[in-house]
């Protein structure tokens, strides 16, 4: 995780994803941080940041994030399985 910042309200998470997961990262769409479900506001490259919500702080261990903290992460279920129908031999 590269960054954990207060933005107003509000918290930015930026995080740099490996190369293999970054491709399934989407604007807007859906990933999981440390069990998390979140929305993605910004990808750039490998990079990716989430806008999050005071109450999403509050009730989750996401709060205790800092730079350079490792998380884990899951792709949006459905761009596995475009992928897979994409790939799969018929």
């Amino acid at each position: 995780m590269l960054k954990f910042a207060p933005i107003g309200e509000s918290h930015e998470l930026v995080i740099r994803a490996p190369q293999p997961l970054a491709k399934y990262i989407a604007r807007k769409g859906s990933v999981t941080v440390n069990g998390v479900s979140l929305t993605v506001n910004r990808v750039e490259g490998t990079d990716f940041s989430i806008n999050l919500i005071p109450h999403t702080v509050a009730v989750t261990t996401l709060k205790r994030l800092q730079a350079g903290s490792r998380v884990n992460l899951e792709i949006d279920l459905v761009a596995r399985y475009i992928e897979r129908m994409m790939t799969a031999e018929a």
